[in-house]
């Protein structure tokens, strides 16, 4: 099993929200077997005879520096549950996420505060935006055994029973992204440039253990939020000059970024983390830059891609502008699906029902998106790690600007790495 804990920002907190099963009463925000389910129907429901699960999200959808991820990414998770709920849902019960829907702007006060509100209301997470807001809530989702999807790729999440993660972590990210550039561009320094916490330490911390692996030199910068604040790392990158920079920021930051330094005369290359790529940014200033020397880094292949999984994604979310974080959201959703399922199947949805069958899942049915083995929560941390990741290069005719140039792959950093904490402890 995962082992608990090891301090992420104050100590993460596995979630696990279980089913509870539904005992009559008017209350349709409780039942006699714990909070979030119900007899009585979601609100429009799809199968009026089903009882009701009621999941909670909490995003960034206004004013943080993830909102033009967290709106996407819900818009999926909805459009999932919904099609969850046209296939007659789970063991007797439609799937609520909209009802309990809040707009944290990545802000982890209002994060908590939120969860603060809802907890008593709903039987597990869907989405928690973030890895300092998640953080936030980790104490409160371990003591009462909630399970939760983060939208966050820390490696803590290894190691906390409750959090439903999916894909490679920030930590592997970066590990086959130094690999990578080791091969591709003969690197031979690298410079990491994170915001601070466990996002951009977590990616930091990859980098320094594939650089010090492969005899690299390395260097890290933090910076901060917005575009104006980008002028020190961007005077470092040029200053520095080394052959490749891991970017760990948000699509603002970036662009602005590999914008400015490129236009000084810098003459290497840029990687990106997951959450750092929106399609935007080639229609901006630094597009002409992005195309020639930015690379994105993902744990999973883009909108359009041609898988089962993919597929029903597109159908899902309708007449939408094509978006990777829509596939974020949808990928991320089908370990909580699975988890549901087995505490059905056992008979169990209660929290303590939910949380065992959690740790009973070996495989997840991603339908194609990823390989069923990532999708593992049995065994310890390092055993669980899936440590694949795809790369991509800006591509204006794509749907959403990103082409794969490299398949699912582990370099041998990633390959041989034993986790025993969170990365992010390292560096």
């Amino acid at each position: 099993m995962k082992r608990r804990g090891h301090g992420i920002v104050g100590g993460l907190v596995a979630l696990v929200l279980g089913l509870t099963a539904c005992g009559g009463g008017a209350d349709p925000d409780a039942a006699p077997g714990g909070p979030g389910v119900t007899r009585e129907p979601c609100p429009n429901a799809v199968n009026p005879d089903n009882g009701c699960i009621y999941l909670g999200i909490i995003s960034d959808l206004s004013a943080g520096p993830f909102h033009e991820l967290g709106k996407p990414i819900t818009h999926a998770q909805k459009a999932f549950w919904r099609r969850v709920n046209q296939q007659g849902g789970i063991g007797g019960y439609d799937i609520d996420v909209t009802t309990h829907t809040r707009d944290s702007k990545y802000d982890p006060a209002t994060h908590k505060a939120m969860y603060e509100q809802m907890k008593d209301k709903v039987l597990a997470l869907a989405q928690t935006l973030g890895s300092p807001t998640t953080a936030a809530i980790l104490p409160d989702l371990r003591k009462n055994k909630i399970v939760a999807t983060p939208v966050s790729w820390t490696s803590a999440w290894e190691f906390e029973d409750v959090i439903l993660e999916s894909g490679a972590n920030y930590c592997v990210e970066a590990m086959n992204s130094v690999d990578y550039a080791v091969e591709a561009f003969s690197a031979e320094s690298v410079m990491a440039v994170h915001f601070p916490g466990d996002y951009g330490d977590d990616a930091a911390a990859g980098a320094k253990i594939a650089a010090e692996r492969r005899g690299l030199d390395f260097a890290h910068r933090v910076t901060g939020r917005g575009r104006q604040a980008q002028a020190p790392v961007i005077d470092a990158i040029v200053k520095e000059a080394p052959d490749v920079v891991l970017l760990t920021t948000g699509p603002e930051e970036a662009a602005a970024i590999v914008g400015e330094t490129v236009r000084r005369g810098y003459p290497g290359h840029f990687i990106g983390s997951n959450p750092t790529w929106q399609r935007k940014m080639l229609d901006g200033p630094a597009g002409p830059a992005l195309r020639q020397r930015y690379l994105q880094s993902a744990p999973w292949k883009p909108f359009a891609v041609d898988s089962p999984g993919h597929a029903a994604m597109r159908l899902a979310v309708g007449d939408v502008t094509p978006s990777d974080a829509m596939t974020s959201g949808w990928v991320l959703s089908y370990p909580l699906k699975a988890v549901l399922q087995k505490a059905a199947a056992n008979g169990d949805l209660t929290r303590e029902g939910v949380f065992r069958a959690l740790k009973q899942i070996t495989t997840i049915d991603y339908e194609g998106i990823l390989p069923a083995t990532a999708g593992d929560f049995s065994g310890d941390p390092n055993a669980n790690a899936f440590r694949q990741t795809v790369l991509g290069r800006p591509d204006p005719g794509a749907y959403t600007g990103i082409t794969v140039v490299k398949e699912f792959s582990a370099g041998p950093t990633a390959s041989s790495y034993v986790f025993t904490a969170p990365c992010y402890q390292t560096l």
